[in-house]
């Protein structure tokens, strides 16, 4: 025969499961319901309080308190108060309350009846009470099932949408309440996020495209040089030269690719460093470069202190001087500057060059996307300015881009300060005076980046103070 509580152990696992699948879902609708109906229940309970208490205060002093009628303040004879029978009026003295001058079984009938009346206004308040309350719960369950509908349209649609249906949109109707401010935000985060993996869907094509022309490339000189009857030292030599200066750009590519992830993954300590000896770095190490393409390479630094990640800083300044000396003119000029403004820290990059269309300049940001002709245009790997912007945003850096109306382009960065820096006297640093002319803004055209990619205004140029 089975133990006690081994009984008990089933039983109690049934009960404790029929009791679970019997409470209702804890939704927003239900919580709402029985908070309705429990400030009405409250509210009615305390109502009804009051209402009895000021009753009860009435008939103590209508019925046991008060002067006599000029006429005795009894009934008169020959009236019948209720089932009593006639009471004949009293004859008290003046001053003395109704109760007193009253017969004991008058007294005692009139209790009883100021306890009936008492009686019956509790029992049917009770019971208006509760029918009030069950009418209130089903109308609060109505009531938030309005309120709450479009939060049911955001929820089918937020199970419906995915990463291929991101165009879809709540689009919700109604007056301007928190609820329609809602789905507006949330068709902005779609947005948002349509634009984010429309770019990160040709991004991935563009970068393997751009991984498989190396490879394309090296399997090709291989194969003609083993294709080759009459091959000899010097022709291997050739191929295996190619093909080494393949895998040479293969790997700058790989180092890009992954200095621009490491960019959008941002930066968790950022650490003070002077942002002009780390131009001045940058300009000394591009100098001979500058010189083979009869490239003139001044700067104009003053002192100034950024917060960040140095490395990243670096290669943002290492890739807008590549991008002013590559895209340059012979006999033409780039100048580096930096300067020490309220909250940042400002770099500016100008050069001469082409004219490049205002249309042109946001383009210019995107992965592999080279202006001019791409078939004449090889130089580069279309990632230096996307590597730019990527460390901008990470240091929550401004970054402005202007044309210039005679050609060439004029990059300002704007990098935060270190907490707590206290601006010093204005000091220059400079390794060689700049010449009498200095590229300022133009006054023609000028496109900034879109909000998106600029996380914050962009600095202001001098001359607009």
């Amino acid at each position: 025969m089975p133990s006690l509580p081994r009984l008990r152990s089933p039983l109690s696992r049934l009960t404790a499961r029929l009791a679970h699948s019997a409470l209702p879902r804890r939704t927003v609708r239900l919580k709402l319901t029985l908070l309705y109906g429990a400030l009405f229940l409250l509210s009615g309970a305390a109502l009804l309080t009051i209402t009895y208490l000021l009753v009860l205060g009435s008939n103590g002093g209508s019925l046991s308190g008060g002067q006599p009628a000029p006429d005795g303040g009894g009934p008169r004879a020959g009236e019948t108060g209720g089932h009593s029978p006639p009471v004949p009026p009293p004859r008290g003295r003046i001053g003395e309350s109704t109760r007193d001058v009253l017969p004991a079984a008058a007294r005692e009938i009139m209790e009883l009846q100021r306890d009936a009346v008492l009686h019956d206004l509790l029992v049917q308040s009770a019971i208006a009470l509760g029918l009030m309350s069950v009418i209130s719960i089903a109308l609060g369950w109505v009531v938030s099932g309005r309120i709450l509908r479009p939060l049911r349209t955001v929820i089918g649609a937020a199970r419906e949408i995915s990463a291929t249906s991101l165009h879809q949109r709540l689009a919700l109707e109604g007056p301007s309440d928190e609820l329609k401010e809602l789905g507006d935000t949330f068709d902005g985060l779609l947005g948002r996020l349509e634009t984010s993996f429309e770019a990160q869907r040709r991004f991935v094509a563009n970068a393997s495209h751009e991984l498989r022309t190396p490879l394309a490339r090296q399997r090709t000189l291989g194969q003609l040089a083993l294709s080759d009857p009459d091959a000899d030292v010097t022709s291997l030599r050739a191929a295996h030269e190619r093909i080494l200066a393949a895998g040479a750009q293969q790997e700058r590519m790989i180092e890009a690719l992954l200095t621009l992830a490491r960019s959008h993954a941002g930066i968790e300590v950022r650490r003070p460093f002077d942002l002009d000896r780390l131009a001045r770095e940058v300009v000394a190490a591009r100098r001979t470069d500058a010189e083979q393409r009869r490239v003139t390479l001044r700067c104009a630094l003053a002192a100034t202190v950024a917060a960040g990640h140095r490395p990243l800083a670096e290669r943002l300044v290492i890739n807008l001087v590549d991008n002013a000396l590559r895209h340059n003119e012979p006999y033409g000029w780039v100048e580096v500057a930096t300067a020490d403004e309220p909250g940042r820290a400002v770099l500016t990059v100008a050069n001469s060059g082409p004219v490049v269309p205002p249309s042109a300049l946001d383009q210019m940001f995107q992965p592999f996307q080279r202006l001019g002709d791409p078939r004449t245009n090889k130089e580069g790997l279309g990632l230096g300015l996307s590597i730019v912007q990527a460390i901008a945003v990470a240091h929550d850096a401004t970054l402005a881009v202007e044309a210039r109306p005679e050609g060439g382009l004029v990059f300002t960065i704007g990098f935060p300060h270190p907490p707590g820096h206290q601006p010093g006297p204005p000091t220059d640093h400079r390794q060689e005076r700049p010449p009498a002319h200095r590229p300022g803004p133009p006054p023609g055209h000028r496109k900034e980046p879109s909000p998106a990619h600029r996380p914050g205004p962009p600095p202001q140029r001098r001359g607009e103070r």
